[in-house]
């Protein structure tokens, strides 16, 4: 079974509330604007999840070349990790990095 589906769509962030544009290189998952997400998926796209709770950005972990960030879900406690995205804003990265709530 495909554990990856591939879903890069235009959402308004439930978080700030702002329009996040498609990112047309991979899966778009989070806003770029507020760093937050949506517990939506149980494997990447599926959209199967039915918690549906905002999930937090609380660190930042180096991956390979890049970073991925920590979320966790403010309904249920959840936590889950993806990679930043080249328009996400560096200085929340940054701020994140500082106040790594996942220690």
């Amino acid at each position: 079974m495909k554990k990856f589906n591939m879903i890069d769509e235009e959402f308004i962030c439930d978080e700030c509330g702002k329009t996040v544009k498609k990112l047309n290189y991979t899966a778009r998952d989070h806003c770029p604007y507020c760093l937050h997400s949506k517990h939506v998926d149980i494997n990447p796209g599926d959209r199967k999840n039915t918690c549906l709770g905002m999930l937090e950005p609380i660190g930042i972990e180096k991956f390979k070349n890049t970073y991925k960030i920590i979320y966790k879900c403010k309904k249920c406690g959840m936590t889950h990790k993806n990679i930043m995205a080249s328009d996400d804003d560096i200085d929340l990265i940054i701020k994140l990095s500082v106040n790594d709530k996942s220690r």
